[in-house]
């Protein structure tokens, strides 16, 4: 089986051999293997787990998507806004944890660039009226 990941901008994980996938939609968490009937789902913000061929989980935090299952079980594919993997829980929380305060730092620099655009338009239309206000007085 071979499962996708992707987000608007990026594929996140492209990964085949992929013996199950196991995700969360609103009925709860179910479990998908090679043979699984083909299914579109509703994923909720939840942590998509996935074994290897060898056993190993892996792990991908996404923020709400869609899930699609094609080729009886032979393709899985999530489509989210968002999307973090990690090959443990704990290193997951941590990635997941920097990704936010990233996102955070990215949203707090665009409120101050778009404060100072505002302050520079308020300042230009006040010194155009200025001016134009002082030439009418002369």
């Amino acid at each position: 089986m071979k499962l996708r990941i992707i987000t608007p901008l990026t594929v996140v994980l492209d990964e085949p051999g992929v013996m199950s996938v196991r995700a969360e939609d609103e009925s709860g968490s179910f479990g998908i293997l090679q043979g699984h009937a083909d299914l579109v789902s509703s994923v909720l913000p939840s942590v998509v787990i996935w074994k290897r061929r060898d056993g190993t989980p892996h792990y991908c935090a996404v923020r709400q998507g869609v899930l699609t299952v094609t080729e009886k079980g032979g393709m899985v594919e999530i489509a989210t806004r968002e999307a973090v993997c990690g090959d443990d829980l704990e290193t997951l929380k941590t990635l997941v944890r920097q990704h936010y305060a990233a996102l955070d730092d990215a949203r707090r620099n665009a409120n101050v660039a778009s404060v100072r655009l505002q302050l520079d338009a308020v300042r230009r239309i006040g010194e155009g009226l200025w001016s134009e206000a002082g030439s009418l007085l002369q």
